[in-house]
């Protein structure tokens, strides 16, 4: 028997006998009892409009002070926003669902808003449903190191090489990022870490009056669900880990990166097949009579655009081979973005045609979402130094891996990245509860299935897995499996894991 299973164990009968009785396995119980340190209730009001997103009916906005340094308690603070949507059945609530988002630089008010409705019918009103934006994300308190603008495009964030490998320029530019956050991102940026959002997911569970929450992380989000049920096991109720990465502290931000490398591999031929078949003629978006031909003409394209760049529809933005081959990352991530993936392709190879690039590679980042999305894996573990041998990896995996061409290896801020105290990542493991259940697709572009696994293998008996036989990334309410969904809300609803792992098909 494990510490924590003796300690959870002493606990639950020194709580049964002051009760009076013991609750029979499987009855609901509502976690209403707060636990922890105290925390002032939350002031509950109008919610503001979410760009691009219907807030549902009901939702309510509020703001959560928590100190900016957990170490200093009666110090400055940071704000962080929360949303809140009630359960329509009173009735049936059993505790409060909490939905992270992904990232690191997802909103979680924002995915609340685009999933909440469809959350709250799945889970049959059991939950009220919360989202909460991370300390650096959107309507929390913000910070930014004054990055550059040519800086802040997300093919400059991510390192693509230079069209010959060459990492010369990427290194310049991932030094002046750090040496410029260590001047002047300030404690704020220093605090940007999945350590501290997990401490202020347990502020945000005593303001909320909760003994346990219940946790839906997406993607980086159930990473930091899983530190947070790590770090406070005895405060989870029902954790689901939704396309989750390597968990492993000396894999963290570094390696989830490099895995992309090997998993846009995997996940491409989907695409192909798609592109190829003879259904799209009629959309005018076939691009070959055989999946087998689609790959090579996207390499070829990326090549030609790395020669010479295509005027775009965006002014002054043009497309490149790298802002392609990012398109193509992005769109990997469902199957609803091929569409759009292939009419680009198609676009750039007429002659005359004036490509219309997506929305998140028409422009630079805000100063305050660049700062962020590299802050959290910079502060959450060291990266390998600057002379780590990142040219050498680079070159190895543009050759074995040529639709990421190099970038998912090559050099970031966080080589040069100045630290106050060693970081450490949270180690996963299999000591704590029995209470979560990770749901992973077979060909996710972002953390591949072998991350997953390592998840799965790390959390031991505490965990159950459900793969889906697809693509994508997001599998719960995402990309359309009724298998999975089913897994994952009855699992919600009744608290019944499935005796063993589950593979879904359909």
């Amino acid at each position: 028997m494990t510490n924590w299973t003796r300690k959870a164990l002493l606990l639950a009968l020194s709580t049964a006998a002051a009760a009076g009785t013991l609750a029979a396995v499987g009855t609901p119980v509502a976690h209403s009892r707060p636990a922890g340190a105290a925390a002032a209730p939350l002031d509950w009001g109008p919610c503001a409009p979410v760009p691009g997103t219907t807030v549902p009916a009901g939702q309510q906005c509020a703001t959560l002070r928590v100190p900016l340094d957990h170490r200093a308690p009666g110090g400055p603070t940071v704000e962080v926003a929360v949303a809140r949507l009630p359960t329509d059945r009173p009735e049936a609530r059993r505790g409060t669902l909490l939905v992270l988002a992904g990232g690191p630089g997802g909103s979680g008010v924002q995915r609340l808003a685009q999933k909440g409705e469809a959350l709250r019918a799945a889970t049959e009103g059991a939950y009220d449903l919360v989202g909460l934006d991370p300390r650096g994300v959107g309507g929390s308190t913000r910070a930014g190191c004054g990055i550059p603008e040519a800086d802040r495009h997300l093919v400059t964030l991510r390192a693509y090489p230079a069209a010959d490998g060459s990492i010369t320029e990427n290194t310049a530019r991932a030094r002046r990022t750090a040496e410029a956050c260590a001047r002047d991102g300030g404690p704020v940026v220093r605090s940007f870490s999945t350590r501290n959002q997990a401490r202020d997911i347990d502020r945000l569970r005593a303001a909320l009056g909760e003994r346990k929450l219940s946790v839906w992380g997406h993607s980086y989000g159930s990473y930091a669900g899983a530190v947070y049920a790590q770090e406070y096991p005895d405060r989870v109720d029902r954790l689901v880990l939704d396309s989750v990465g390597d968990p492993d502290p000396a894999r963290v931000g570094f390696g989830w990166l490099a895995n992309t490398a090997p998993a846009v591999a995997l996940r491409f031929p989907d695409f192909a097949a798609w592109a190829a078949d003879p259904a799209r003629e009629a959309e005018g978006l076939r691009l070959a009579r055989r999946a087998e031909d689609v790959k090579p003409l996207f390499l070829a394209l990326a090549r030609e655009l790395d020669r010479a760049p295509r005027e775009s529809g965006t002014p002054g933005v043009p497309l490149t081979g790298d802002r392609l081959r990012q398109a193509l990352q992005n769109s990997l991530m469902s199957d609803r973005s091929f569409p759009a993936l292939a009419g680009l392709i198609r676009s750039a190879r007429e002659p005359e045609g004036r490509p219309a690039l997506p929305p998140e590679l028409a422009g630079a980042l805000p100063d305050e979402d660049a700062t962020l999305t590299m802050a959290v894996v910079c502060n959450d573990v060291r990266w390998p130094g600057p002379h780590a041998g990142y040219a050498r990896r680079v070159a190895a995996d543009r050759a074995r891996y040529p639709l990421t061409a190099g970038m998912p290896v090559n050099i970031a801020p966080c080589a040069f990245w100045k630290y106050d105290e060693e970081p450490k990542a949270t180690r996963i493991t299999d000591d704590g509860p029995s209470e979560v259940l990770i749901i992973q697709s077979l060909r996710d572009p972002a953390t591949p299935y072998a991350g997953a696994l390592k998840m799965r293998a790390a959390l031991g008996e505490r965990a159950r897995m459900v793969t889906v036989d697809q693509g994508g990334h997001g599998m719960y309410l995402g990309n359309g499996n009724a298998c999975g969904d089913r897994a994952v809300s009855d699992f919600l609803v009744t608290g019944d894991r499935p005796a063993g792992d589950v593979y879904c098909t359909d």
